[in-house]
Order: C-alpha cells, then structure tokens, then sequence
C-alpha cells in the first residue's frame, strides 16, 4: 500500500488536504468507477479484474480515506516482453491536476519493478498532450506510434469503434 496526501489550492487562502491511498481496484470498486467511463468501459475493467486474480495484469486505485477511488488504472505483464504496460490511466476529473495521475503511475511502476521487470510502457492518444506531457515529466520518451481501436458507448447507449493513433512511450526503472 502506498499512501499520499493531496493538497488543492482553491485560493491563495484556503489549502484542502485529502489523504488518498493506492491499493488494488475490487469488484465492489466498479460502481463508484462511473465517472471513468461507460457502462462499457467498466464491463471491460472487471474482465480485467479477472486476469487481475489470475496475476496477468495489476488494477490500482487510488482512493479517499473513505475508500472511494479516485483513479484507476491498469499494468498488463502480457503486452510486452520485459515490461509492463501502463493502460486505462484515468483520475476524476474534477480531481485532475493535483498529482493522483502521477501517484498511480509511481504506484504502477513499483508494481513492475516487484514482479523483477526494467521497464514501463504505454501509449497515449497523439489527441492528449496534457497526458503525454505528464508521461513526458516522469521520465517517458515516445519511441513509436501505431494505430489502436476499442469500443465506446455513446450517451444514446450504442455500441461505436473509437479509431485513434497513438504515441508509444517507454520509461527505464
């Protein structure tokens, strides 16, 4: 377990401070995961808590003293030799900007470093350069970009292919 606190300046005179903790993402977590995504999205998060319990992937959360996440994110061990593979990073979004995005990637990468691995990877959508500037801060360089595609539900509930490209980055632990 990795624990932090979280400091946000809503003015230059006030300072709230909210403790948070990393520890692995639960089934239970999924319903208080809406804000990560749709209906869709989590379905697919809990498949991966199952390959979670059979060890090919960790899913962290980074959540509030009363155990709720806040950010959520995935490591798979099977994506690439010798590496883990950051995936599905996501902080709430009124919560972004005050470090959860960087504690669940230093969390993430511990979690490689235990399983005796020397490398981080992930891919960023070439559309985010708010998250590839974060990646950048902690040490990722882009070595590559390919395309990627997986399904959305849209607010009217249908099924849509969401087709990117994506900037691959890699970071030595």
């Amino acid at each position: 377990m990795l624990t932090a606190v979280i400091t946000a300046h809503e003015s230059t005179d006030a300072t709230v401070v909210v403790p948070v903790r990393v520890r692995d993402l639960l089934p239970r977590d999924l319903p208080a995961c809406s804000w990560s995504g749709s209906a869709t999205h989590l379905r697919h998060v809990e498949r991966e808590l199952a390959r979670a319990a059979a060890g090919e992937v960790d899913y962290l959360a980074v959540c509030t003293s009363v155990d709720l996440p806040v950010a959520i994110g995935g490591v798979d061990y099977q994506v690439s030799e010798g590496a883990g593979t950051l995936w599905q990073l996501a902080v709430l979004p009124a919560l972004q900007s005050l470090g959860l995005g960087t504690l669940l990637v230093r969390a993430a990468e511990q979690r490689i470093r235990n399983r005796g691995l020397h490398r981080a990877e992930l891919a960023v959508e070439e559309n985010n350069p708010r998250a590839r500037a974060l990646y950048e801060r902690l040490g990722y360089v882009a070595y590559g970009r390919e395309p990627d595609a997986w399904d959305e539900e849209g607010a009217d509930g249908l099924i849509r292919r969401h087709e990117t490209m994506c900037i691959l980055m890699r970071r030595g632990l």
